[in-house]
């Protein structure tokens, strides 16, 4: 079985649910207290023990590239202003993993995005994660994935349970249940079904782990649902061919594309942060107070 060394990233859409904050800045650049959302994807993919990074990019996406490079100028001033704790936390990003972007020249789906890749990647299994979906998780939600597919040796999404309600926003996968924990075996996927197509609640998130037959079966999937070429289309072609497994991730997940889903996991890393957590909380706790009071009155 191949070691899957290899992360792919689609960062080139144009974010527009954040409009007008993402208009100059890509929505993986906004921050999570410190720190821009695609550091936290990119160190799970580090703590998972991924070699190298595939960043899928577009025109306006330069600033995801200059994060993970090493900026000689600023090392020098953070040098001379023997601000060294900043300049070793700086050194740790550039030096993070080994990243390769590959341009996407027109919007044409997720599944193109990835189709991208086909060159850098090559004949090997390699990882997906979207750059605004995060996982905590205490072993890395890609980990979990790798462990999985060194039992069975085949492609592997990632879901979680919606509300029945929901299931219209997401790719929906439906499946038996194996004798692996929390793993059910594909029979059907569907891309964001309408009510009534389907009684699953297992909804596909940002981590895929494919096979490189995927990239065969997206050169030729036509164009599907809003036009674009679909990644769920090619996923259950793959399926069809080889099998494949949805596995219910142990963690926690955040939509951060989505404002409420980015103010969550504001919220619950600022909480358990080392040194923010306890004042954070002290603080929530007034705003609490001040609520129930306001509304009493």
């Amino acid at each position: 079985m191949q070691q899957i060394r290899k992360a792919v990233i689609p960062v080139a859409g144009l974010g527009t649910r954040f409009l007008p904050a993402t208009k100059a800045i890509p929505k993986e650049m906004l921050t999570i207290i410190d720190r821009p959302t695609i550091q936290y994807i990119v160190e799970e993919v580090v703590a998972s023990g991924i070699e190298e990074v595939i960043l899928i990019t577009s025109d306006g996406k330069s600033a995801i590239e200059k994060h993970f490079d090493y900026d000689y100028e600023l090392d020098n001033v953070l040098k001379e202003k023997n601000k060294l704790k900043l300049r070793d936390e700086l050194t740790h990003i550039s030096n993070l993993i080994d990243v390769v972007s590959v341009r996407q020249k027109k919007p044409l789906g997720l599944g193109h995005a990835i189709w991208m890749a086909r060159k850098v990647v090559g004949n090997e299994p390699f990882l997906v994660l979207l750059g605004d979906d995060l996982v905590r998780s205490e072993t890395p939600c890609c980990r979990q994935m790798l462990d999985l597919y060194n039992q069975v040796g085949e492609s592997i999404v990632a879901i979680q349970r919606v509300p029945m309600e929901q299931t219209c926003h997401y790719g929906i996968v439906e499946g038996e249940g194996t004798e692996f924990e929390r793993t059910f075996k594909i029979n059907r996927m569907l891309e964001k079904p309408s009510p009534g197509m389907s009684d699953s609640d297992k909804a596909i998130i940002g981590r895929y782990l494919l096979t490189p037959e995927i990239f065969e079966i997206l050169g030729r999937t036509k164009p599907g649902h809003g036009g674009e070429i679909q990644l769920t289309d090619a996923l259950q072609t793959l399926a069809n061919q080889q099998g494949m497994y949805a596995y219910e991730f142990e963690g926690r997940r955040y939509d951060a594309g989505d404002k409420l889903g980015y103010l969550k996991a504001i919220v619950d890393v600022a909480m358990s942060h080392p040194t923010l957590g306890k004042p954070f909380r002290e603080y929530l706790q007034t705003v609490s107070a001040c609520t129930c009071s306001t509304s009493r009155s």
